[in-house]
């Protein structure tokens, strides 16, 4: 009986280490896949021009690497001007929605008030309008406001966020309600109550909804491009075109390479410092209960 019990579970300890090899094998091919791009830019902005065009055949390493390319991504063009628009851009813009949006998912989470399901059934009804039909009346609106080439253009249309509200209400609607009643009890106002207790409790929620929003921000382009065409507001995303138009030139691919590197950089870092946080909020705001 022995034996024949050892040799079963010996049969499953193999059966187990020969799909674990498989799936980590599996997953390491993906990851180098995923990578592979990144390398592929990092190793092809510290070639030097010269070394990059005399390649008939491309090389996966390099013997000479150069950062003059880095030096020529920031005095080719403002690139640091870019950056510095961008900046504003991304904190103004962050910080006006998070006031629009905690708020809005107190409201729906915890006041009650008539045809507040109704409310919020429409609010999120607005999920399903393409971004290319809202685009259009924003632009008629920032530029009849006469807010094209300005800070406050590209910031207004961002400030407010269906999804936002619904994942930060959702992650309220999971606090007690006896909470609320204590709170009350006490004679705690709303809005001490939102500030002392929900917004600690759903910290993990906020941290995420800032990030994702700063990553959205950075990396905006549409939006950016159509509303501005004065390279004083040129955020780094079509500071990109600019460098390939007027900057380089399009034949300058290490140079241009070096400037993608330097406006990834901080989105990597960020994600890469909060991604358990980025996580564990998105699991907090689609668990019920």
């Amino acid at each position: 009986m022995n034996t024949s019990y050892d040799k079963i579970e010996k049969s499953a300890r193999t059966r187990k280490t020969v799909l674990s090899t498989v799936v980590y094998a599996f997953l390491g091919l993906w990851g180098v896949m995923v990578l592979f791009p990144f390398y592929w830019m990092l190793l092809t902005s510290v070639k030097s021009y010269g070394s990059y065009n005399s390649e008939y055949i491309p090389k996966f390493f390099t013997l000479t690497p150069t950062l003059q390319n880095y030096a020529d991504a920031f005095t080719a063009v403002p690139l640091a001007k870019y950056f510095f628009n961008t900046v504003i851009f991304t904190l103004a813009t962050t910080a006006i929605m998070l006031a629009v949006i905690i708020p809005a998912a107190f409201a729906f989470a915890r006041l009650q008030f008539r045809g507040r399901d109704l409310v919020f059934t429409l609010f999120l009804s607005l999920m399903m309008i393409p971004n290319e039909l809202v685009i259009i009346t924003n632009y008629t609106t920032i530029t009849d406001l006469d807010l094209r080439n300005s800070f406050m253009g590209l910031i207004l249309p961002s400030v407010a966020s269906v999804f936002y509200i619904y994942l930060l209400k959702e992650n309220f609607a999971q606090i007690p309600n006896e909470l609320y009643y204590a709170a009350k009890v006490d004679g705690t106002s709303d809005w001490k109550y939102l500030w002392k207790v929900m917004l600690p409790i759903c910290r993990p929620t906020l941290v995420t909804i800032t990030i994702l929003k700063i990553i959205e921000c950075w990396n905006s382009y549409v939006w950016p491009r159509l509303v501005t065409d004065d390279p004083a507001y040129y955020l780094v995303s079509g500071g990109i075109q600019e460098i390939r138009e007027n900057g380089f030139g399009r034949e300058n691919i290490p140079a241009m390479m070096a400037a993608v590197v330097v406006i990834s950089v901080p989105l990597v870092v960020l994600f890469l410092v909060f991604r358990n946080k980025i996580m564990e909020g998105v699991a907090r705001g689609g668990t019920k209960g």
